[in-house]
């Protein structure tokens, strides 16, 4: 049975400190696929959760794009999206809230949703932080409790 959050729970994974190692932006292992390229590094919380940090991009379209922070619970091999940074590349609908919008969004993990029987993360708000992945990546990376030296001349792509 696929895991389920509760707000609390996603909240509080999201809110993990995350350290990241000094040479994150190196250890990031290229993966090509059908029609995308697509980073991930493995990063263990604070209080011993595993999360996933995944960056996606077209190769098609440069504006077809995910950064996503995603939750492996223990003895799983699931992958739970506790958010997702996309780029523009189509029109997204909220169903629950009948809204639809065409822009940059950011997906979030909620017990609604779930309840509802939609993927996790199928609720999404516009936004207006990024035009790009590699500040999508950044945005993320600020937003979700993770720790790093800052590099200002870090890209990801």
């Amino acid at each position: 049975m696929p895991t389920r959050l509760t707000d609390e729970e996603i909240g509080r994974l999201v809110a993990e400190r995350k350290p990241l190692p000094r040479d994150y932006e190196q250890r990031f292992q290229m993966k090509p696929k059908r029609g995308h390229k697509e980073r991930e590094l493995a990063v263990k919380g604070e209080t011993g959760s595993d999360f996933r940090l995944i960056l996606r991009q077209s190769d098609l379209n440069p504006l077809d794009f995910s950064a996503i922070l995603a939750y492996q619970p223990p003895n799983t091999n699931e992958v739970f999206r506790l958010r997702r940074y996309n780029g523009k590349h189509g029109e997204h609908t909220n169903k629950l809230e009948h809204q639809r919008f065409f822009d940059f969004h950011i997906h979030l993990a909620t017990q609604r949703y779930q309840d509802a029987g939609f993927d996790e993360d199928a609720y999404a708000e516009p936004t207006g932080r990024y035009a790009d992945l590699d500040r999508a990546a950044r945005c993320l990376i600020e937003d979700c409790a993770f720790e790093a030296e800052p590099d200002p001349q870090l890209r990801f792509f």
